[in-house]
């Protein structure tokens, strides 16, 4: 199976989101240095960066235009509407089910947002995580976000500078419990993992110094998530955006780290008799099926079942022969800096028996 990559970064905020700085022209000459395909914009409760003109094929970078309901809890990322469907400045106490109904009846469709978000009390960043577990009817959830992960690393302020220095040397992946709720999820229907920047340039201040956190350009790199299609991106913006978000729809798509190296090529492939498929897809298995990941580098790969390791093994290519049913998933970390970090985290190949 031949599949286009597309390297993306979902979940930023400009100068539109009232807590961001940046203009939406600066963001896209820092995406273009830095080598990405796709931005999904989510300003805070607007989609007022589509109303100005700025969705779709700008100078080589597809902008994509949602919208981050962001109450105190229990953020939303919401794409695919024609119009922002929840303010929570207006309606603060608007529980989450009634947003992602709102969603959905736009016909749009929605991640919950930095699920397990702890904030830092040095710095006096407050705590956003998602609460409401009950609700149904999202698309899918952030299993690794920047702001998250770096802001887990400011246990100190000499640590902190360092971090800020360096960000890809602090961070540390996924959150356990954010992978196994998801791995849970995935084992009741397709819930699709997404990777998450939530970066907003704002202006911070250390020992009175206002300090930009963080300029575009220095994070895009670090958290993205490659697009899958079967087909190369025509340059109609209106066709070329509903087939990424088809393909984020179906979770054709997995999260990486791209820092140290691009983990554009990587695959996850599973083939019974002439049938294949790949992440996000169904499969109905009749004897046994021959599952192959590569990787652009070699790496230590994890294949992971239901939430539990089935195999590991540290190698470029690896194949293995599946006779059972599950929820099978890739985990890889690369070596970088004399240790493993984590590198790439696939969405998973839901396998059936008849």
């Amino acid at each position: 199976m031949h599949l286009k990559d597309y390297t993306g970064v979902i979940h930023l905020h400009s100068a539109y989101s009232f807590d961001g700085r940046a203009p939406i022209p600066e963001i896209l000459v820092a995406a273009r240095k830095c080598g990405i395909d796709i931005l999904l914009l989510t300003d805070h409760s607007t989609l007022q960066a589509r109303e100005e003109g700025f969705e779709g094929w700008r100078d080589g970078i597809l902008l994509i235009v949602g919208e981050e309901i962001a109450p105190r809890f229990n953020h939303y990322l919401a794409f695919g509407l024609g119009k922002a469907v929840a303010c929570a400045e207006r309606e603060p106490d608007l529980p989450p089910q009634a947003y992602i109904d709102r969603v959905r009846d736009e016909g749009g469709m929605g991640f919950i947002a930095h699920p397990d978000h702890a904030g830092t009390a040095m710095f006096h960043v407050k705590h956003y995580p998602w609460t409401d577990w009950s609700v149904t009817g999202f698309t899918g959830m952030g299993i690794w976000d920047f702001m998250t992960d770096w802001q887990n690393s400011l246990s100190c302020r000499i640590r902190a500078v360092l971090s800020y220095a360096f960000p890809a040397l602090f961070l540390r992946g996924p959150s356990p419990a954010t992978l196994a709720r998801w791995d849970r999820l995935t084992q009741e229907r397709r819930v699709v993992g997404i990777g998450e920047l939530d970066n907003h340039d704002s202006l911070k201040h250390l020992w009175r110094i206002p300090i930009p956190v963080f300029p575009f350009f220095r994070v895009f790199d670090l958290i993205r998530t490659h697009i899958l299609l079967e087909k190369p991106l025509s340059g109609e913006s209106r066709d070329d955006i509903a087939a990424i978000l088809t393909a984020l729809r179906n979770g054709r798509l997995y999260v990486s780290f791209d820092h140290f190296r691009t983990a554009s090529g990587f695959s996850l492939t599973l083939t019974e008799e002439g049938r294949e498929v790949t992440m996000g897809d169904e499969f109905i298995l009749h004897r046994a099926a021959e599952l192959r990941v590569s990787l652009p580098e070699r790496a230590r790969i994890r294949l992971i079942r239901n939430g539990n390791l089935f195999c590991k093994s540290t190698a470029k290519e690896i194949f293995v022969t599946l006779c059972e049913p599950g929820v099978y998933r890739v985990e890889a970390d690369l070596k970088a800096f004399g240790r493993y970090r984590p590198w790439i985290f696939s969405n998973p190949i839901y396998v059936f028996c008849p």
